[in-house]
């Protein structure tokens, strides 16, 4: 069923057209991503589609009772307000009872013996019995701790960046919802959070439309991809690997139509230059398409980073860490860790948030010094440090004169030399942006030129700090094949999971305690490790639990087995696993041949929906049932 058509949007500022005339629509449970380079227009996008802005013109279409639950990349707060307050916002009749009942649980816990106190808590409890509101209470305050909020009364004014930013998510994801939109939900979040993450949104019982960079998330969350691209949006069925071969193919059949213009161009500018006298009305219509083939605009593809950059010469001597340690107050971050970084090192730090990564690469960067060990410095160091703070900019600076303050061009190791306006090219400033004044430019284009100005020194040692943050995902593709040829060494901060596969060979890692541990692989290889050792340890404390057990249960010699009707259950679900798995194989193929026949589309994805749920709990009983027969087989 679809849940919001838009129809003909189009929005500009200025000059500068973000979208024209773009048409889609939302259907029920679709999980769609959204697409595009930084300033074309993807945040504004969703704030007209929740009625934060309005559009130059078009029109958004759904049902009155129509709700939805927007999470912005920089959500405001009352400073005043409970973290609780905050979560349970609105004038929804089931968030005042919640507010209402919090607030009289903790005026009672404050005066635990008061009768009037005592008596209001009594009768908000029956309300919340009436209500049936004890379950989003809970999963509230379980969403909170999942995201590493522990503390439901403290302010909002005492809260970190990040920290607010998990609050905001908990309230979108607490609030019932027709449509969730979710603007970079996984910046400031460690990588267990966003795998969490991930498996809460595959429940979530509403469509989705949210903005990430972060490329497995996509991958794993959404079934539909949008791109907003040079004013237009293109749709894609499927998620994010699907939407890289069908943007491949749309690429294909651009550059096939654009080189039969050409190829049409250079005949008809030959026939004009023969000489032919445009006397005829068939003489003059040829003059006039051949003229309109010379102007025409064809927007071309960004060129590729693909050339092996310069940098200044770096000796052997690199950075030495020898039995460094840092803590505060009695919280260890660091313990006692050494490591010798070498010229072509790909460093990956890694770790939950607080753990300590940033104190780590601001001590390497001698912006912090440790409270025990030595970090020395190689001479012919030269590093640059791309940080998460806000980078002060003169905003009546042209974006070419600010790159130019750090450099005119810079040297290939080839010898040859690319010039300001070339870098900015290749970071996807066209010839016309780079006399943009800074102070036009949006959140995410400052972000990318930031990070052009940091490569324009020519260092041979960089240090990215989260470099994933606000930058979109083909910037991110341009820093990665930049990194690919950058001579020296890199360390870098990040939870982006498929940036660290792209771009470090080891890792550190903060295991807690102040350990860190030093890892040879990328960060997949990491997790397949951890998981292994987790599931090695297992076994062990079931082991244990068993033997502590043993002394009750030795007088019971009966062979232990599986019930009739779990044993009827196991002999019968590989066969309706595979059933399922080929009804779910039948429905995309009769979707994908389905066409432009909406009505159709949405009735067989409705129904592909249904079976793909009852294909994973089918899975998960089969999971059960195997652990019964496994943990009977080894009683035996």
């Amino acid at each position: 069923m679809q849940l919001l058509s838009v129809e003909n949007l189009s929005k500009s500022y200025g000059e500068k057209v973000l979208f024209d005339h773009i048409s889609f629509h939302i259907a029920e449970q679709q999980r769609i991503g959204l697409i595009g380079v930084n300033g074309t227009g993807k945040s504004s996008l969703l704030k007209i589609i929740t009625g934060l802005e309005a559009p130059d013109s078009g029109k958004i279409v759904h049902a009155n009772r129509f709700h939805v639950e927007y999470l912005p990349q920089n959500p405001g707060f009352a400073e005043d307000s409970s973290v609780l307050d905050q979560v349970f916002y609105g004038d929804s009749p089931l968030m005042q009872l919640l507010r209402e009942y919090e607030a009289a649980l903790a005026d009672l816990q404050s005066s635990p013996d008061d009768e009037q106190k005592q008596k209001r808590v009594f009768a908000l409890q029956s309300k919340m019995d009436a209500a049936d509101a004890w379950e989003s209470n809970t999963q509230a305050k379980m969403i909170l701790t999942q995201l590493g909020i522990r503390d439901f009364t403290q302010k909002v004014s005492e809260l970190s960046g990040g920290q607010r930013k998990r609050v905001a998510m908990a309230r979108a994801l607490i609030t019932p919802a027709d449509l969730l939109i979710l603007d970079e939900p996984t910046n400031h979040i460690d990588n267990e959070t966003v795998e969490w993450l991930e498996e809460y949104l595959a429940r979530y019982k509403g469509a989705l439309l949210l903005v990430t960079h972060d490329r497995y998330f996509l991958d794993r969350v959404t079934n539909r991809t949008f791109e907003l691209d040079k004013g237009k949006l293109y749709s894609y069925e499927g998620n994010y690997a699907t939407f890289l071969e069908k943007k491949a193919e749309r690429e294909e059949n651009e550059a096939a139509a654009e080189s039969k213009r050409q190829n049409l161009l250079r005949r008809e500018l030959a026939w004009l230059r023969r000489g032919a006298k445009a006397r005829t009305t068939k003489q003059k219509a040829r003059v006039q398409r051949a003229e309109e083939l010379r102007d025409r605009v064809v927007e071309g593809q960004a060129t590729k980073m693909d050339m092996a950059l310069g940098a200044s010469r770096l000796g052997k001597k690199v950075i030495e860490l020898a039995h460094i340690s840092k803590a505060y107050g009695e919280r260890k971050l660091i313990e006692d860790f050494s490591y010798i970084v070498l010229p072509g090192d790909r460093v990956g730090i890694i770790g939950p948030n607080g753990s300590g990564k940033s104190t780590l690469l601001n001590m390497l960067a001698g912006r912090l010094a440790p409270d025990s060990g030595t970090i020395e410095i190689g001479q012919t160091v030269k590093i640059a440090y791309y940080t998460q703070d806000s980078v002060e900019m003169n905003e009546k600076l042209r974006v070419i004169e600010y790159i130019k303050e750090a450099a005119e061009v810079i040297t290939t190791s080839d010898g040859e030399t690319i010039t300001a306006s070339q870098m900015l090219e290749r970071f996807l400033f066209s010839p016309s942006m780079q006399y943009t004044p800074i102070s036009r430019l949006s959140g995410g284009e400052r972000r990318r030129l930031y990070l052009l100005r940091t490569l324009m020194g020519e260092p041979n040692v960089l240090f990215l700090d989260e470099p994933t943050n606000d930058l979109d995902i083909q910037t991110l593709s341009i820093l990665e094949d930049y990194l690919e040829h950058f001579p020296g060494a890199v360390i870098t901060v990040s939870h982006d999971r498929y940036f660290l596969d792209r771009t470090v060979d080891h890792l550190f890692a903060f295991e807690g305690g102040g350990e860190i541990r030093h890892f040879t692989g990328n960060y997949s290889e990491y997790l397949d490790v951890r998981r292994t050792e987790k599931e090695a340890a297992a076994p062990a404390a079931v082991k244990t639990e068993k033997s502590e057990s043993a002394g009750g249960s030795r007088g019971n010699n009966r062979t232990k087995k599986l019930s009739y009707k779990d044993q009827k259950e196991w002999d019968e679900i590989e066969g309706k696993i595979a059933g399922l798995e080929e009804r779910s194989a039948k429905l995309k193929e009769e979707i994908a041949a389905s066409g432009s026949d909406y009505g159709k589309v949405e009735k067989l994805y409705a129904e592909e929906q249904q079976v793909a749920a009852e294909l994973e709990a089918a899975i998960e009983r089969w999971a059960e049932l195997s652990a019964m027969i496994e943990e009977l087989e080894q009683g035996k």
